[in-house]
Formats: C-alpha cells, sequence, structure tokens
C-alpha cells in the first residue's frame, strides 16, 4: 500500500526508538517524507555517537521508495527551536500533514485515519489538529470514533498550514491577553484558568521549559481551534524514562493502542466538555486528581492522610528554622 500524505518524523537521539516507528510506518510505504535530527549537545560526550547511530538507521529502515527530504543540525537546537521550526520547515513545503516523533509508535490504523480527517475538514476553519492520542481510560465520548476537545495532544497529530501558520513560538500577544482579564474565557473552571496562566507566565518571563508544544496549545486556544481525539489510542509513546527531555516519569496514558473498528463521523462538530475536563484532571493537573483520590475514601482514613501530611510539612518547616535555613 502507497500512501501519499506527507510525514514529518522528528528525530534526535534514540536510534531504537526511532527504528520502531519506522518499522510501523512500513506497511503503508508512505511516499512523501520530511525527517528533522536535531544536533547533539557539546557538553555530553555520548549524543555525538547517539545522534550518528539514529541518523544510520534512518538511513537504513527506510527501505521502501520514497521521497526523502531531511532537515539535520550540526548543533543542538534544543526542544523548543529545534521542534518549531522543523514544523515549519514542513509546512512551508506542504499545505497538510502528519508529525510523528521518535517515541510516537503509530497503530496501522493512525495513517488512514489522519488522512481521511486531513481531507474532510481541510477547508473547516473550526478543525486546527488531529491527534491519535486518547487519554479517556477507555470511555466513549459521543457518536462516533473520535471527537472534539480544546486539548492538542501531540503524540502523533495532524494539521494543516492553514492553522500553523498562526504559531508564535514567544507568545507576543500573551500579556496583552493575560492583561485584558479574557483569559478565563478560555477555560470552564478556575482551576483551568490559574494552571495553564502559570505555565504560559513562566515560558515568557523565563523561556522555560524548552517546549515548543505549550504554545501550540495557547495557539489553538486563542483561535478557538478544535482538535479531533479518537474514541481510541492510536499512538503508543514509548519515550517515557531516564533518557527523556520531559517524560521521565511514570507513565499513565498511551501504553497501548485500542483503535475504534471504523471510521464514523460524530453527529456534531461541538467540544465535548465531560471529556476536556477528564483530561485537564487526570492528564495535565495530576496533583488536584491525586487530592480528590485522597478526599474520595472513607472520611475518617482521608483526615488521617491530611493530618498526617501537614505534621510531617510542619515539621520540616520547625527543622529547617532552628537550623538557620
Amino acid at each position: 500500500m502507497n500512501f501519499h500524505t506527507p510525514i514529518l518524523l522528528l528525530a534526535w537521539k534514540r536510534p531504537k526508538a526511532i527504528k520502531e516507528v519506522i518499522d510501523a510506518l512500513r506497511c503503508h510505504s508512505p511516499s512523501n517524507l520530511y525527517i528533522a535530527c536535531d544536533g547533539p549537545n557539546p557538553s555530553r560526550t555520548d549524543e555525538a555517537e547517539l545522534v550518528f547511530e539514529t541518523r544510520r538507521v534512518i538511513d537504513d529502515h527506510i527501505d521502501w521508495p520514497c521521497s526523502i527530504s531531511k532537515r539535520y543540525s550540526d548543533s543542538n537546537q534544543g526542544c523548543k527551536k529545534g521542534v518549531s521550526t522543523a514544523i515549519s520547515w514542513f509546512f512551508e513545503n506542504c499545505e497538510q500533514g502528519i508529525i510523528l516523533e521518535d517515541d510516537c509508535v503509530p497503530h496501522e490504523y493512525f495513517l488512514p485515519y489522519c488522512q481521511a480527517l486531513l481531507n474532510n475538514y481541510k477547508e473547516d476553519s473550526r478543525i486546527w489538529c488531529i491527534s491519535g492520542s486518547n487519554f479517556q481510560e477507555g470511555r466513549w465520548r459521543g457518536d462516533g470514533s473520535y471527537y472534539f476537545s480544546r486539548y492538542n495532544h501531540c503524540w502523533g497529530w495532524a494539521s494543516w498550514r492553514r492553522c500553523w501558520q498562526h504559531y508564535d513560538p514567544e507568545m507576543r500577544c500573551w500579556p496583552q491577553l493575560r492583561d485584558s482579564g479574557y483569559v478565563s474565557s478560555l477555560f470552564d473552571t478556575k482551576a483551568e484558568t490559574l494552571y495553564w496562566t502559570n505555565i504560559w507566565d513562566r515560558l515568557v518571563a523565563e523561556g522555560q521549559p524548552d517546549t515548543w508544544d505549550y504554545q501550540w496549545t495557547f495557539t489553538c486556544l486563542i483561535n478557538s481551534g478544535l482538535t479531533i481525539l479518537p474514541n481510541g489510542n492510536l499512538v503508543r509513546n514509548i519515550g517515557f524514562g531516564a533518557d527523556a527531555t520531559h517524560t521521565k516519569g511514570e507513565q499513565h496514558f498511551a501504553k497501548t493502542w485500542n483503535a475504534p473498528p471504523e471510521l464514523v463521523h460524530p453527529s456534531f462538530v461541538l467540544r465535548d466538555k465531560d471529556a476536556d475536563a477528564y483530561t485537564f484532571d487526570n492528564a495535565y493537573n495530576r496533583a488536584r486528581a491525586r487530592r480528590k483520590s485522597i478526599t474520595s475514601l472513607p472520611s475518617k482514613v482521608a483526615r488521617r492522610i491530611i493530618s498526617l501530611t501537614s505534621r510531617i510539612m510542619q515539621s520540616a518547616k520547625n527543622y529547617l528554622a532552628l537550623s538557620g535555613h
């Protein structure tokens, strides 16, 4: 099978992971590949070898006839600049396409799913992103095989030039929006407003964390752009671990594939508010989810846990005060 929608592969220093992604693509033999690979960090002696091995795997394992365009960096650009400029390069050359990072392994249904929806919603200015990730943990949303969300998960996704052209990695309009009082209009709860305000304030003021995707979420939100999310997970994230840039902790989502049986369009193009609330509580604001899990215990047990936590924190403060810290 020959697949014609352009695909951007984002690689760096994980040769085993990129090989798994390439192997997953082989069943469709995509004919139009764009490959971006960041360079090694000079302060880390092992990175040059890993980057070289990653690029060798790319050359050796893409063994089907296809057009390949490469954008390889000699130096390390970092997550923000390296990824965002690669995506901009991709959309300068393509009206629409699919983006996969080297730790996002697609199900065989993912490419046809993206291609069909890219074509179906090409002229629909309400839709800004198509994602292969599902964070609903088995909850089916709506009457189609996908639903609409405000959250644009980027573990395997697709979009159009018409949307990405609005992307600003520096978020220059954020201070104006924050001070306008309209930020709360983007969200359903004060907790969401505070969560994202803190993230965007830090991004603009400190340039931290070194990432590109919070800015893409901001772009979609301020343009009222909807994301299509599948009622089942179409991309496995294999990037959690010590060598990850951001996902170093325990993996909670996208561990396995569970693709919907067929593509069924939902009856209405409306955001699923309940699904977004679940995503915020359980995927983004996990500290809040942990507090809710404690308070859902029998009241006596919950009170004991909260009381013990408070005593430990107070003891720590007393120790620091006595020791002069």
